[in-house]
């Protein structure tokens, strides 16, 4: 698909417009470096499907941009509330539901409606299978469960994983697809592209093909089952769905992100027949799960990268003690100091770690101000504060200034103007000039990168230990 999204009227997102806003907000090295990589695929009434080559690229851009981009998106389009990445490879531009040429040509003309559409993306993932499931207390049933399903079709059905965001539950339902597929047909979505699915082809008049298309398969998996809520039209017709499937001994297993009797806004008759089979839960992950995840993923990204990846036993336990939110979090955060270790050709050690995850850290900092880090940069060059901030041009004051306005820069919203104020008055330009000279310094001068390395840790985490 073409990354270049035309106008057809004031309505529609321009992609190029979008891009263009990425590369201001972010800047262009962040820009060139990974977010260029994103491609528009479709764009619906609330949301976008986005792409990008790489799943470590997914992770990484969701792990720290994808609040910030739904926000620019948002500034186009204020209906937008949900971006979301898919993988998608060169290989991929002819992927069809089942991604298996015997499939394709079984169903025939029965699912040429389908060309085009939202379903074509949705594809098994066959990286994500029961092998590389990494499995402790919280998550232990609803593995053996969906192990017993994959094995023994109908034995639980349907089978219902409830949990919270980024605990496993589409990894698991990915697996029984994966393996399922090898003998069956099997179908899976996500309860927003079975929606949009149905209203497309309502529109379509092509309400005949949907249901024989959805009724005619051994497996239906379901993702967020909990985004059909509201919809009496669809639920109606998902509940027919359901109990023909069940009727005809086919699979049906769902995920949530909470158990049946507390979904809102959903037929009762619906939430009964989902209590009607096994329901297990994922709960959330215990330190030594979170730890297992963090080593397993390690070694991972060695392979990945040829053995050039380091996590010291000393990070791995801080990132399983103090990252728990969800096991994607903490996979994201692995993510991020890998890239960290290879633009640096270093090892992060514990401080630096604390100043990288910060956002995602639930550790004491201090509001950063102006003040406060012309302060400590003054302290740590030892120099006044008057000194740094006269017209003096000394060396032993320059690279003090440079520093500060760097770091206000790095640590601060300011914005360019601001900040050349608060340095007495001076001109924007010069902190541009501020910025870029310590940016080329920190590359070939290893005591000024210590020395600025050292005054964030101070300055966000009032820590003196040295880095």
């Amino acid at each position: 698909m073409k990354n270049n999204l035309e106008q057809k009227n004031n309505n529609k997102l321009s992609w190029n417009h979008v891009q263009d806003s990425f590369k201001k907000n972010f800047g262009n090295e962040l820009f060139e470096s990974w977010l260029k990589k994103i491609e528009f695929v479709e764009e619906f009434n609330s949301y976008i499907l986005l792409s990008v080559p790489t799943r470590f690229i997914r992770d990484w851009i969701t792990s720290r941009y994808l609040d910030q981009i739904l926000q620019i998106i948002k500034g186009f389009k204020k209906e937008i509330i949900r971006v979301e990445l898919i993988i998608k490879t060169k290989k991929d531009t002819n992927l069809n539901v089942y991604n298996s040429e015997n499939n394709k040509s079984e169903t025939g003309n029965k699912i040429s409606f389908l060309n085009n559409s939202y379903l074509q993306y949705n594809v098994i993932d066959k990286n994500k299978s029961f092998e590389n499931f990494i499995t402790g207390d919280s998550n232990k049933l609803a593995f053996e469960a969906s192990k017993k399903v994959s094995r023994d079709i109908a034995h639980y059905n349907p089978l219902y994983i409830f949990g919270g965001v980024g605990m496993g539950k589409t990894h698991l339902l990915n697996a029984i697809g994966l393996e399922l597929k090898k003998t069956n047909k099997v179908m899976f979505i996500t309860a927003e592209r079975f929606m949009y699915q149905f209203v497309k082809s309502i529109k379509a008049n092509e309400m005949v093909k949907f249901k024989e298309y959805f009724r005619n398969t051994d497996v239906l998996i379901i993702d967020d089952i909990q985004f059909i809520n509201g919809k009496e039209t669809m639920q109606e017709e998902f509940f027919h769905t359901f109990t023909s499937l069940k009727e005809k001994g086919s699979q049906i297993v769902i995920s949530a992100d909470r158990p049946p009797n507390k979904l809102t806004r959903i037929q009762e008759r619906i939430k009964s027949r989902f209590s009607g089979g096994l329901v297990v839960d994922i709960q959330n992950s215990d330190f030594n799960l979170r730890y297992n995840i963090i080593h397993t993923k390690t070694e991972e990204l060695k392979i990945l990268n040829n053995n050039q990846v380091v996590m010291t036993e000393e990070i791995k336990n801080f990132l399983s003690s103090e990252i728990r939110a969800s096991n994607r979090e903490l996979v994201g955060a692995l993510n991020r100091l890998v890239s960290f270790s290879r633009i640096y050709e270093k090892i992060p050690n514990l401080n630096e770690v604390k100043i990288i995850l910060k956002d995602l850290l639930n550790l004491p900092e201090n509001k950063v101000t102006i003040d406060k880090i012309q302060t400590e940069v003054c302290k740590y060059f030892k120099i006044s504060k008057n000194e740094m901030l006269s017209s003096r041009r000394s060396r032993y004051l320059v690279r003090p200034r440079q520093t500060a306005i760097y770091l206000t820069k790095s640590l601060t919203s300011k914005s360019l103007p601001e900040i050349g104020r608060a340095f007495s008055d001076r001109d924007h330009t010069t902190v541009i000039h501020s910025v870029k000279t310590i940016d080329k310094l920190r590359k070939v001068d290893s005591e000024l990168n210590i020395s600025i390395d050292n005054l964030k840790n101070k300055i966000l985490f009032n820590n003196n230990n040295e880095i």
